[in-house]
């Protein structure tokens, strides 16, 4: 089961003064954050850490305050205590901050606001694998433009769920083309027991935004999506909605 809580932008600012703001912050994580210089910036962070806290807090049932984040060898943020099990991942961008959380599962989530112009997917596609350029030669203007763009936030997950991030090069791997039943990676550098064992989704939460979810063996369907429009009232994690009635999802 997956948890994909969502956090549109008109609300962080409430949402942080209901989760504790700057104070729920490591020494570290709030040097960090003083370093900033640029208010959106600032705001970006804290809302993706406070969120972080608040979605795993929701899982567990552990407080907010007691949650600190380490690396792992592999490059990945990974929660304290670890006796929860629990493993996540998180992305902001302008109009949106979002959280995964499973049970133990590797997982990657990256939202994307700016929508590509021609030139600017052009350049990107430059860098994908010469089968993913093929398929996006194939394609008329506006739709190479729209699959760049999935390419895109597919490709951020799945490193981000690796703990690589973008230190791979884009084109050492690549996804099944659109028309297929189901998006599957094909990475060389996995070994091939687990190559096939993830799960990916695309959503369009907002008509602006493009997002990826990227699981290793996580089952299809088994997600659910909390949004938190309206944090107000917020004043703790409330538990998340029974895992018998997942929220439905929409494909990008």
């Amino acid at each position: 089961m997956t948890d994909l809580w969502l956090l549109p932008e008109h609300a962080w600012d409430r949402f942080a003064e209901h989760a504790g703001g700057t104070r729920m912050l490591t020494d570290e994580e709030r040097a960090r954050h003083d370093r900033m210089l640029m208010p959106r910036q600032k705001r970006q962070f804290l809302a993706g850490r406070l969120l972080s806290r608040f979605a795993l807090s929701a899982r567990t049932g552990h407080p907010m305050a007691g949650w600190w984040f380490w690396t792992s060898p592999e490059g990945r943020p990974e929660p304290r205590p670890a006796h929860y099990g629990v493993r996540f991942s998180v992305s902001h961008t302008d109009g949106l901050a979002v959280c995964a959380v499973t049970d133990g599962r590797p997982c990657g989530v990256d939202v994307e606001s700016q929508p590509l112009t021609a030139d600017s997917a052009a350049h990107v596609a430059r860098f994908l694998a010469p089968c993913e350029r093929a398929e996006l030669d194939a394609l008329g203007p506006a739709e190479r433009v729209t699959r760049t763009r999935e390419l895109w936030v597919l490709k951020e997950a799945y490193l981000k769920a690796l703990g690589t991030g973008m230190r791979r090069n884009l084109d050492g791997f690549h996804f099944s083309p659109r028309s297929a039943a189901a998006i599957t990676v094909h990475d060389p550098a996995q070994p091939a027991d687990t190559a096939t064992g993830w799960w990916f989704e695309l959503l369009r939460p907002t008509p602006r935004h493009a997002l990826a979810v990227a699981v290793q063996g996580g089952r299809p369907g088994v997600v659910r999506r909390i949004d938190l429009n309206e944090p107000a009232g917020l004043t703790a994690p409330q538990k998340a909605p029974s895992p018998a009635a997942p929220t439905a999802l929409s494909r990008v």
